[in-house]
């Protein structure tokens, strides 16, 4: 199979969909690998040493799709990557098509076999392929907004660790998750006060079992979001149903009851955002204020960390890579029920149920 992979052109995102090791891993098996010039350039990985593990370096992403079987991503296709996709083509990306419905209809009107990186699932529940990115990202919901509590950034002036004789900050985290047990990790070391809500109560038990005092942990039911995020100074979303849109847990009526200069950084925001006030921003221009509240937005906030981010996404995606490249899609999915629900578009149909739902076009189960 020949696999190419285009340099990254959404708004300052440096990572790349494969690094050196995973070439290696695919060419050493008789795939051919097409990489783009300069693709690597923001993790400091050059040409040549992704030739020297196996690769093809080619100018153009137009040469990379227009030769490639598969297409493999970090972030989803943006406009002008959606003439160049052609039926039968698999693209292996992080597509998040609930919060880009324009992109679905591309997908299904030319026919490519879209697997997303955010919906292969395990029978246990979890996310693997999601899961190294959310780490990256929870942890760093908490740094940025830190940085975005300064005053000189619009808040409210709050060092979340505080100093003797003074309250440390409030950090509220909405969802328990692989998000939000990051963000906790970060905020507890930085010294703040933590709370984080969930309606999983065996998971609250579980944070509570490896954070012990550090945190406090609440059912997260609409009368206690209410109360916990107008006394917070930083609110972190971290919410997630594979494949649909997150829920609207903060409203803006509740937004505009924080205190002037209070942070708010939802994670959820590639899946529509848990607040409802919030909208995608960029790496360009993270912040914005509404209500007199900071809202940070970033859609792909592990950009930020491309090395660390690439390096982790390729441990995770590259065993399916090798099994859709060894096996074909088709084959693929009947043999790994996990690879099969990340299956989001196959043959002009939506194929999976939650995307489908969340853009209100037809549900077709996948038949492979």
């Amino acid at each position: 199979m020949i696999v190419g992979v285009p340099k990254e052109i959404k708004t300052h995102e440096y990572r790349v969909g494969i690094v050196p090791w995973g070439v290696h891993s695919l060419s050493s098996r008789g795939h051919k690998v097409l990489i783009q010039k300069g693709a690597g350039a923001g993790i400091g990985v050059s040409d040549e040493e992704f030739a020297k593990a196996g690769a093809h370096i080619v100018d153009t992403a137009a040469e990379v799709y227009s030769r490639s079987d598969m297409v493999m991503k970090v972030k989803e296709p943006l406009p002008p990557e959606y003439s160049l996709m052609r039926e039968g083509q698999i693209v292996y990306t992080y597509f998040h098509l609930a919060a880009v419905p324009e992109l679905a209809k591309v997908l299904m009107d030319r026919k490519v076999t879209a697997i997303a990186y955010e919906t292969i699932q395990t029978e246990d529940g979890a996310l693997p392929l999601l899961k190294p990115m959310s780490e990256v990202a929870g942890k760093m919901a908490v740094q940025v907004g830190a940085f975005a509590l300064e005053r000189h950034n619009e808040g409210k002036g709050v060092l979340l660790g505080g100093v003797p004789g003074v309250n440390r900050g409030k950090v509220v985290i909405i969802g328990g998750g692989v998000v939000g047990t990051n963000a906790a990790k970060v905020a507890i070391g930085m010294g703040a006060q933590v709370t984080v809500l969930d309606v999983n109560l065996n998971r609250l038990e579980y944070l509570e079992d490896i954070f012990g005092t550090s945190v406090d942990t609440r059912y997260s039911d609409p009368y206690t979001i209410e109360t916990l995020v107008r006394q917070a100074d930083l609110v972190v979303g971290a919410v997630l149903l594979a494949g649909a849109r997150a829920p609207i847990l903060v409203s803006e009526k509740l937004v505009s009851q924080m205190e002037p200069g209070s942070v708010i950084v939802d994670v959820a925001v590639d899946q529509g955002g848990c607040v409802e006030t919030v909208h995608p921003t960029t790496h360009e221009n993270p912040t914005f204020v509404k209500h007199g509240v900071v809202h940070y937005c970033v859609a792909n906030m592990p950009g930020a960390v491309p090395r660390t981010s690439a390096y982790a996404l390729t441990n995770t995606t590259l065993q399916f890579a090798l099994m859709l490249a060894d096996l074909g899609a088709e084959e693929a999915a009947r043999r790994s029920e996990p690879l099969a629900k990340g299956f989001n578009c196959y043959k002009g149909r939506m194929v999976h149920q939650a995307v489908a739902e969340s853009l209100g076009h037809e549900y077709t189960p996948l038949k492979v």
